[in-house]
């Protein structure tokens, strides 16, 4: 039995999935199949009950698993170490990011840790925040980047940075002549939101509730650059994070509006798969992100 027998089992255990298994292994749903038969051959046992229409692991197959976890595990530590030993950082690594982080916080840090270590080739993909969340716990992506970040059982949560909100309008915008405002004067003017799934839409939500503010939402979208667009062309006005309208505002497209009072943050977090052996290159990414070693 093999080490690749042992993943493609645990990643088939972890996702109640062969097509997912599959996938993570890049290798045929019929391969996962004939692994599987192979396996229980070997242990002259059945591991998976194929009498129920869920996914479910036998006796037999709940030994098996703690077992392989614990075998790959320890591999992938082996190789970890290994590597760490002669200083070699290179390989993939996969990161899944919102795209406002990934369009306005990334590049910078990619390129601070590119020139440091050109071996590593970076697959950087933007995606939803659900969906973000469910490659890294999937194993999909190494490193997951998200607003208003969530511990699970599968996940574990740095802390990265806050954006700061603020408020943003057309040039030609009643508001546009004022420096700074309150939340309660967004509320004589149509608004610009997130849709009612994104965390920094639930949490702008809460800010106008906490204010006793009530607000018209004009039209919702489910990416930055879409809002700002609208609010280019004097759609309404909108709350974003500071950081993703520097150019608007140097260019002069869009107007920034401080908000008096209580600062609206909208922390980042940085999202590993628990229990999940750093490779060097992703322990290095973290660190250039964070500024310091982990």
């Amino acid at each position: 039995m093999h080490i690749e027998n042992f993943k493609v089992f645990c990643d088939l255990v972890e996702n109640k999935s062969f097509s997912r298994a599959a996938k993570l292994n890049s290798i045929t749903q019929s391969a996962v199949s004939q692994q599987l038969r192979s396996v229980e051959e070997q242990l002259n046992s059945v591991v998976v009950d194929r009498s129920q229409k869920q996914f479910r692991l036998t006796a037999e197959g709940e030994i098996l698993y703690d077992a392989a976890k614990d075998i790959v595990h320890r591999y992938e530590q082996l190789g970890s170490d290994i590597l760490a030993s002669k200083n070699i950082v290179s390989g993939r690594l996969h990161i899944s990011t919102i795209y406002s982080v990934g369009l306005h916080e990334l590049d910078p840090y990619i390129k601070k840790f590119l020139k440091e270590f050109p071996a590593v080739n970076i697959r950087l993909e933007y995606r939803s925040s659900g969906a973000v969340y469910e490659d890294v716990a999937q194993g999909i992506s190494d490193v997951g980047l998200v607003a208003f970040p969530q511990k699970s059982r599968h996940i574990e949560v740095i802390d990265f940075i806050e954006d700061r909100l603020v408020a943003i309008c057309a040039p030609g915008h009643p508001l546009a002549k004022e420096k700074t405002i309150q939340l309660k004067d967004l509320a004589e003017y149509k608004f610009i939101g997130f849709n009612h799934d994104a965390p920094t839409r639930k949490a702008i939500d809460n800010a106008f509730r906490d204010t006793k503010v009530e607000i018209e939402t004009a039209v919702e979208f489910d990416n930055i650059e879409t809002m700002k667009r609208a609010v280019e062309i004097d759609t309404g006005v909108a709350l974003v994070p500071s950081a993703t309208i520097q150019q608007e505002a140097k260019l002069g497209t869009l107007v920034s509006l401080e908000i008096k009072g209580k600062p609206l943050v909208r922390p980042l977090g940085i999202l590993y798969r628990k229990g999940r052996i750093l490779t060097p290159a992703m322990k290095h990414f973290i660190e250039t992100l964070l500024g310091k070693a982990v």
